[in-house]
């Protein structure tokens, strides 16, 4: 199935990798000054004697809707996130502001903000076609496009590069899945000269599986043959028919659940890790021998992200896609780990949640319908969105962290595998 919702050769993931970064770093800074400007707000009505007057409905009323940057924080240190619920403070939340910030009573309720928009839980489920039966071929249902802000998902993609026994060839404790655009062989090449060679850290197997969909634009048929090629050469590929662009970053995110949930289930674990990024499998496993087996989502943990509403802003979904002022709590793209009981979970969840073509937003709202907290890490400073300065002692001590666009990753990962400790 080619799902249209992009045009031909499109935006990659990797090509907006500086643009997550200012996301998050503009997030960041525009929670600060938004809480300093409440305080300011709060301090000040409720310090002089206005009568009649409820600061807190002119504030939270839908004409006053100040959604006006997505904010994201950092997790906290060593503790489980459960994350803001988006239609509502959590009393954490309220208590925390109200003791930083004033006395005012943060109300709990927050139904009085755009009431009568659509919310994040669909309200009609798409079903999934009926597996044919043997000897009929399987057909793709016409497509719907769902708008520029939702993808088509659920709906039946196939796959058509297969490695079904990546999983059990190693009787693999955690899976590796790198999504990449179906032309960039460089990336796949360095990765797996670097930490993609690490297929066993502690005495647990490692498996590396690279993630694609569909080329366009010219010269698709060209780089599809080189993917033929690549895939018989190192067996590490899987491709499935949806357009491989930014806009449809969800489709490949549901895409891994499903092969996941299919072909790796006998595994413990799975890391969703982007092509640009530095990875230190020993210190992944290490972290994954003491973690849940159950129910464990992590990574760069993030609440309280706020919902874009500035239309030029390339994350900005409108009050109708998304009517609430926060995001569920999530964990940012660049790279999770999932225990793999959940792909299954996920998958079905999706079926009741509108597909948002924010792909680690979504999974924060799969999560959140679901009723699963996020964990964030043993440590805040084990995932990096920024790109950390390398030296082998400060990369033994992290998990992951992007690089930097021109990077020489083979020398730092001779250097990092050097003998000798580290520090």
């Amino acid at each position: 199935m080619l799902e249209s919702g992009c045009a031909p050769g499109g935006q990659s993931q990797e090509a907006v990798k500086p643009q997550e970064e200012r996301r998050w770093y503009s997030a960041s800074r525009r929670q600060v000054l938004f809480l300093i400007l409440v305080s300011i707000v709060v301090f000040f009505f409720f310090n002089i004697n206005i009568p009649d007057w409820d600061p807190t409905k002119w504030w939270f009323s839908p004409s006053s809707q100040r959604q006006s940057a997505v904010s994201t924080n950092a997790s906290g240190y060593g503790t489980t996130a459960t994350g803001p619920d988006p239609t509502e403070f959590t009393t954490e939340f309220t208590t925390k502001f109200t003791t930083e910030f004033g006395p005012a009573a943060i109300p709990q309720n927050r139904t009085d903000v755009a009431p009568d928009v659509a919310t994040d839980v669909a309200p009609e489920v798409a079903t999934r076609p009926v597996t044919p039966s043997e000897g009929e071929k399987p057909t793709a249902p016409p497509y719907k496009s769902p708008g520029p802000y939702l993808v088509e998902y659920p709906a039946e993609y196939h796959f058509l590069i297969n490695e079904p026994e990546a999983c059990v060839r190693q009787k693999t404790f955690v899976v590796l899945v790198v999504p990449v655009a179906p032309g960039n062989r460089a990336h796949r090449d360095v990765i797996r000269g670097t930490w993609g060679s690490d297929r066993s850290a502690s005495g647990q197997p490692v498996t590396l599986v690279f993630l694609t969909g569909l080329p366009g634009g010219e010269g698709a048929a060209q780089i599809q043959e080189r993917l033929l090629e690549e895939s018989r050469q190192h067996r590490d590929l899987i491709q499935s028919d949806f357009l491989d662009c930014y806009k449809n970053l969800t489709i490949k995110t549901m895409v891994m659940m499903e092969w996941l949930d299919s072909h790796c289930s006998s595994a413990s674990y799975a890391m969703k890790i982007d092509s640009d990024m530095f990875l230190n499998v020993q210190k992944l496993v290490d972290t994954l021998l003491d973690a849940p087996k159950k129910s464990y989502m992590t990574g760069l943990v993030t609440s309280y992200g706020m919902v874009l509403r500035d239309r030029t802003s390339k994350w900005f979904l409108p009050v109708e896609i998304y009517s609430s002022f926060f995001y569920p709590t999530y964990a940012l793209g660049l790279g999770y780990i999932v225990s793999l009981d959940l792909p299954k979970k996920l998958v079905e969840a999706s079926r009741h949640v509108k597909a948002v073509y924010i792909e680690d937003v979504f999974l924060g709202m799969c999560m959140k319908f679901l009723g699963i907290p996020y964990t964030n890490p043993p440590r805040a400073d084990y995932f990096h969105v920024f790109p950390r300065e390398y030296s082998r002692c400060a990369y033994s001590q992290i998990i992951a962290t992007t690089t930097q666009p021109n990077v020489d990753l083979v020398s730092i990962w001779k250097d990092f595998k050097r003998p000798g400790p580290p520090c």
